[in-house]
């Protein structure tokens, strides 16, 4: 049994926890706590007794501890963390065949505050609370163990970080920072910069949203709205679409783009441009262009909770521009990565703005991120990414 500093809840509190779910907040904690320092491995228990097990504590954050899921005395090393990624790393086996995708997703791998990307010999670490961040060394001795990956790139430029009291950095902590590595998704070949580039440098979130449109793409016309570096438009590409047009405010990332298409030999097929997506699609919809397939995954409009209503607005508004560059019979994928707004309202405005639109249309998927993001089953919150696809119909 590990001593560690004890953390007692207020009498009736933590019920989500007792449920399951691996936080606890700080209106939650009974007592004083300011000698726990931030970060610090602690036990948490309930006012009757009841063991939580182990978590780690920050004091300056509203989610005052994220449990491990992990027994009250457990060691929580090198060894503890080679088997939640062992199990991790088999589980991902069993779905893909390719060495390309995401190892660890937080809550959903049992490791809060830890995000893993695999690009075949390199990984990606991505660590946003201050418990793993003190935890960093058994971690990587853990990822070495289990995977023995020749690069390992922290990503440690998360906003959140700054929640957490934590700076941010971007280095290597093993072999070289690639800033032009490629990947495979779907069958097809893609250019990330694991230094400089979003998040971790790719999103392997939206590939089975990617599979689903590319099986569509055939000989069709294709707007890929916040195309980044190319992941809808390049997937459509290798599926035989007839011509494509992405859109992105970062020249960095349609630089990526571009090689994209040249490695998929689709350079005529695909053009892509820099442009505010809003303003493009407003010229588009004025200047009647229309595409038989249009893809939308912005970046999250809703940060916060104090933004629902002024992100709820933007995405009605990007529902009705992109449904007015929609053909007839066409397709419109809309998606939203912003946590805070729930499917439900998401889906209600999509659906509003495309009827601001004077368009009809039929809602045929809707989907969240692909199963390498597993989502804790007690933390509904973290199932970020929602993708809707709507088939358009014919004027009565």
């Amino acid at each position: 049994m590990v001593a560690r500093p004890l953390i007692r809840l207020r009498p009736r509190e933590g019920r989500r926890a007792r449920a399951g779910a691996p936080w606890i907040f700080s209106n939650e904690i009974a007592g004083e706590t300011r000698g726990v320092p931030r970060g610090s491995l602690v036990e948490t228990r309930g006012d009757d007794g009841f063991e939580f097990g182990a978590g780690y504590y920050n004091p300056g954050s509203l989610i005052a501890v994220r449990l491990l899921e992990a027994p009250a005395g457990a060691a929580i090393g090198r060894e503890f963390f080679a088997a939640r990624i062992g199990h991790a790393l088999a589980f991902r086996e069993r779905m893909f065949g390719d060495p390309f995708y995401r190892l660890v997703n937080a809550e959903g791998d049992r490791l809060p505050g830890l995000v893993i990307d695999r690009f075949d010999e390199t990984c990606v670490v991505q660590i946003t609370s201050a418990g793993m961040e003190l935890l960093l060394a058994p971690l990587l001795e853990a990822l070495d163990e289990t995977l023995a990956p020749r690069n390992v790139v922290l990503r440690a430029d998360s906003p959140s970080r700054s929640l957490e009291g934590l700076p941010s950095y971007v280095r290597a902590a093993k072999g070289d920072v690639p800033a032009h590595l490629a990947l495979e998704e779907n069958g097809a070949r893609y250019f990330a910069d694991l230094s400089g580039g979003q998040k971790t440098g790719w999103y392997y979130d939206q590939r089975d949203n990617r599979a689903f449109i590319a099986a569509l793409a055939r000989g069709r016309s294709v707007l890929d709205a916040y195309c980044h570096s190319g992941g809808f438009a390049l997937a459509a590409a290798g599926a035989g679409a007839r011509e494509i047009c992405g859109l992105d405010s970062s020249a960095a990332a349609l630089s990526l783009a571009d090689d994209g298409a040249t490695a998929n030999g689709a350079d005529g097929v695909c053009k892509f441009v820099k442009a505010d997506a809003l303003e493009e699609l407003d010229r588009l919809g004025a200047a009647k262009q229309f595409f038989d397939i249009a893809i939308c995954d912005p970046p999250p409009f809703v940060k916060s909770r104090k933004d629902i209503e002024a992100g709820a607005r933007v995405y009605r508004k990007l529902a009705k521009l992109a449904a007015r560059v929609v053909a007839t019979d066409g397709l419109l994928l809309l998606a939203s990565c912003s946590h805070n707004i729930s499917m439900e309202r998401f889906q209600s405005e999509c659906a509003a703005g495309i009827a601001r639109a004077g368009r009809r249309a039929a809602l045929i998927r809707q989907a969240g991120a692909a199963p390498d993001h597993p989502v804790h089953p007690m933390l509904p919150e973290t199932a970020y990414l929602k993708a809707l696809v709507y088939s358009f119909l014919p004027s009565p």
